[in-house]
């Protein structure tokens, strides 16, 4: 189908296109010209950007309004330039977090949470909404932003269209299996062609490799011989050259491996014709070190002429930066790199940084560029080539391997359309890598879409204020999240039906009612052994507990085993009921919480050690200086007794009895008992895993439900709702969109932060937004002026006592305050220079890196912002106002995205 071919409004926005449209766009437009709601799966930089933007033009044609969605900041400012460019700034306005130009156009550009907000708030500006575009729209699955699709999705009025446009799924049609339910007509368009080919290739030393054998195919994938022959080879050479080598420990000789330096694999894909290329390293430290390798090389990949377009495009991101912060920010080396042709690109950067080597990227001006995985999520820029340097990466938890979705959703970076005959991916070997592995990374197009979506305390009290207790279970009950619950629940109950006929089957086996009930004796006597051995672990959890309860600051107790074992001394005790976590200092100089856990055995005081007033934990000196005291003490750990004596089981009447009833039963008698009990102990593990799975149908199904119902049990008891009515209190609790949103909503209601100057408000609101890349949380009551540790002290306490009422109500807990940011943010919001802030919000004596820094100070402004609008209280509304001021300055204030 020619443009020529085409009809109506698609017709006219066709001929304005430079290029004739894909079957997939052409689908997906006209079932939008018809009048369906669409989802568009297509992989990335296929052109699905194309149906949002027929959606702009159906609207505008129309007189209408539509909403163009992102996830990220970054990507709605790249969308505004795009459609003003197109269609005039008259037409095109933008909603983000930080800037909002001509809101009531007939086209705004947003993030989605902007349009989440405003659908709870009823604004007037959703009056002629007739189409929504939301890019990226797989992002429902982050569990940290997820919830905000669904809840978009969910709220629109029934006559807006819906346009979502995803990666490549593998459960589209489940995906648009739900969209359908909850939002009438539905096309659903799946395209798995990459609009440009994509090579994969392995690089071992300086040699490149195809990866795949060109007799592999869809059904059968084969590893290209002459890789597999040459690691082999290389393998047993390095064998060879490692005997005779001393010092190599166990396991025999090895040969530390030592990959090729960064800047010549980056001449190495230069000299293939490979380049511009994105390497993907999964650290920050990674890349910044990358880059500075490439620096003191020789490598240089730009062109003399390009020199003052790269000048400029950096002075127009960077020219508004004070000039006193250019050395702590590294500046110059960064733009070294960027004058040779490469850089690094991660969220640690100035975000000004990362723009400027962004737009230099896409106009070709920079050649390589070294990032982490989050250069995948959105931001358009396009390379020749992907190069992944480990197929491992850090999760938050732990190092795992990469998954298929992973690694297509990197390497579909590789290939530029238009510009690109074909893409290319290259994996570094390493002794450890399995190229049979990355075969199967490579040809898997597994990506499932899994919901993220959950009630919580601002999401429930907004769905009670704007449609009552009843109608809320029944639009929680139709979110994905359940949808894909009752899907699974359908499989569990086949189980359940094929275990009940086994189970009919094996009692048939047993014969008569007598050794039936034989068996079953067996069984009780099992699970009262079972109870009884969990009730002595419960009793000796509980012994721990109330141990810890007891401690004092200043006692010494010896932590009996694992990791921390040895002398420790109590830095601030806890006393949560169930779980205290009190604070404490090893004689190893580690500090941190320590729990029941750590004690198998009751916690004892042995002895006393004097501590200062203030002991600042974080401080390596002190540390030393307090551990060195303690182990002077002179108190010793002391040995562990043997654990003996008898057990619960002993000494239990009811074991007894069931014992006695067991000898004396008929059946005990019979030759064929112990055949038979076999076949009895097969029929109660069937009917145990039977009973399980009944209890998981019973979970997962209305199981949001009953989570929205616990939450607006503790709402209720805690005065935001009152006989199904969302009060005063409640209405402040439903304009604060945090994840810490409760803990605010209490400490503005019990004026915990009422005569706090603007830099001490900021540093004491900080402790709920930021979160240390370090393991560790918040670590006692701390901060540099008397107001903030008092304002901190009394909000930890809310958190504490919140988590309590968690606990009891069985809702999941709020993430625990964290101070690692505190005194960053006081001395920047007092006017103090760049370098002592950043030194300020670092950790073990490295500064904070600038990126995380302005992150963090504009996530700090916006529930400032939030603070400013709901706060009752007019000195703390009025403070707040000052605080934003007073952070947004400097590096703060420069390319706001």
């Amino acid at each position: 189908m020619t443009s020529r071919s085409l009809t109506g409004e698609l017709a006219a926005f066709s001929a304005e296109l430079k290029f004739e449209l894909d079957p997939f766009q052409r689908q997906s437009c006209v079932a939008l010209e018809g009048g369906h709601s669409v989802l568009v799966c297509a992989p990335t930089g296929a052109g699905k950007t194309v149906v949002g933007e027929f959606a702009v033009h159906l609207a505008l044609a129309a007189g209408g309004k539509c909403f163009y969605t992102t996830p990220i900041k970054a990507l709605s400012n790249q969308k505004f330039a795009d459609l003003t460019a197109r269609y005039g700034r008259d037409e095109v306005g933008l909603l983000t977090g930080d800037q909002s130009i001509n809101p009531g156009a007939s086209v705004v550009v947003m993030t989605t949470e902007v349009l989440r907000n405003m659908l709870y708030a009823g604004s007037d500006a959703l009056r002629g909404l007739s189409y929504v575009v939301m890019d990226e729209v797989h992002y429902l699955a982050d569990r940290f932003r997820g919830a905000v699709w669904e809840e978009v999705i969910l709220h629109l009025p029934p006559e807006v269209r819906l346009v979502s446009l995803s990666a490549t799924v593998s459960n589209a049609e489940e995906f648009g299996a739900w969209m359908e339910t909850v939002r009438g007509d539905t096309a659903v368009i799946v395209d798995e062609t990459r609009p440009v080919p994509l090579w994969q290739h392995v690089m071992v030393g300086k040699r490149m490799f195809d990866l795949f054998d060109p007799k592999s195919s869809d059904a059968k994938v084969v590893v290209d011989e002459d890789l597999q022959r040459y690691i082999k080879h290389r393998e047993s050479v390095d064998r060879m050259d490692s005997w005779g080598v001393p010092g190599r420990g166990r396991g025999g000789p090895r040969r530390s491996f030592r990959p090729m330096p960064r800047p010549e694999v980056i001449s190495r894909l230069d000299d293939e014709g490979l380049l511009p290329a994105i390497t993907f390293i999964f650290s920050r430290a990674g890349c910044d070190g990358a880059l500075a390798q490439c620096v003191r090389s020789r490598l240089d990949l730009s062109r003399e002429d390009d020199r003052e377009v790269v000048d400029a495009i950096i002075e127009k991101h960077t020219g508004d930066l004070p000039k006193s912060d250019l050395e702590v920010l590294g500046y110059w080396e960064w733009r070294e790199g960027l004058h040779r042709g490469f850089a690094a690109h991660h969220a640690g950067m100035l975000p000004a940084f990362r723009h400027t080597v962004e737009e230099l990227f896409v106009r070709g001006l920079v050649r390589a560029v070294f990032a982490t995985e989050t250069l995948a999520l959105g931001i358009n820029m396009p390379a020749r080539t992907v190069v992944l340097e480990r197929l491992v990466k850090f999760n938050g938890e732990s190092h795992a391997e990469l998954t298929p979705g992973e690694y297509t959703q990197l390497t579909g970076r590789a290939g530029r359309r238009g510009i690109d005959v074909e893409g290319h991916a290259v994996v570094l070997w390493q002794p450890e890598v399995d190229t049979s592995a990355v075969a199967g990374l490579a040809s898997t197009r597994t990506y499932p879409l899994r919901s993220s979506f959950r009630p919580g305390y601002n999401m429930s009290i907004n769905l009670v204020d704007r449609m009552g207790a009843a109608e809320s279970r029944a639009l929680l009950e139709r979110s994905f999240a359940q949808f894909q619950a009752d899907r699974s629940v359908v499989g569990l109950v086949r189980g359940i039906e094929r275990n009940e006929a086994q189970l009919r089957k094996l009692r048939s086996q047993l014969g008569d009612e007598s050794f039936f009930e034989y068996i079953q004796l067996r069984e009780r006597i099992r699970e009262r052994e079972r109870n009884l051995e969990r009730q002595g672990r419960t009793d000796r959890r509980q012994a721990a507990v109330s141990s810890l309860t007891a401690l004092r600051r200043g006692d010494v107790v010896a932590i009996p085993s694992g990791r921390r074992q040895g002398l420790a001394v109590i830095l601030e005790p806890d006393a949560t009921p169930g779980d205290p976590r009190p604070l404490v200092l090893t004689e190893d100089k580690w500090a941190g919480r320590v729990s029941a856990a750590d004690f198998p055995t009751p916690a004892e005081s042995l002895g006393r050690l004097r501590l200062p007033k203030h002991v600042d934990h974080r401080t390596a000196r002190v540390r030393r200086d307090l551990a060195s005291a303690l182990r002077s003490t002179g108190i010793v750990v002391p040995r562990r007794a043997r654990t003996g004596g008898k057990s619960k089981a002993a000494d239990d009447r009811d074991l007894q009895t069931l014992r006695r009833a067991l000898r004396n039963h008929p059946a005990h008698a019979r030759p064929d008992r112990e055949q038979l009990a076999r076949i009895g102990e097969r029929y109660n593990r069937l009917e145990r895993e039977t009973e399980h799975l009944r209890q998981q149908v019973a979970a997962t199904t209305n199981s949001l439900a009953r989570t929205f119902d616990r939450i607006l049990g503790l709402l209720e008891e805690r005065g935001y709702v009152e006989h199904g009515e969302v009060t005063q209190d409640g209405r402040r609790l439903a304009r604060i969109y945090a994840e810490a949103d409760l803990v605010v909503a209490e400490s503005l209601r019990q004026g915990l932060w009422r005569g706090l100057g603007p830099a001490e408000l900021a540093a004491v609101v900080s402790i709920l937004v930021f979160e240390s890349r370090q393991e560790g949380g918040y670590l006692g009551a701390s901060g540099p002026t008397e107001p903030i540790r008092r304002a901190v002290d009394a909000t930890i306490g809310v958190w504490s006592q919140l988590r309590t009422d968690e606990s009891r109500h069985r809702l999941a807990p709020t993430r625990e305050p964290d101070l690692g940011f505190v005194t960053g943010v006081y001395t920047w919001a007092r006017g103090d220079d760049l370098a002592d802030a950043l030194m300020a919000s670092g950790d073990r004596g490295n500064a904070l890196s600038a990126g995380d820094f302005v992150r963090w100070c504009r996530q700090v402004i916006d529930l400032l912002d939030q603070i400013h609008n709901t706060a009752d209280d007019v000195e703390v509304a009025a403070t707040a106002s000052k605080a934003v001021r007073a952070i947004r300055r400097g590096v703060v204030a420069v390319d706001a995205a």
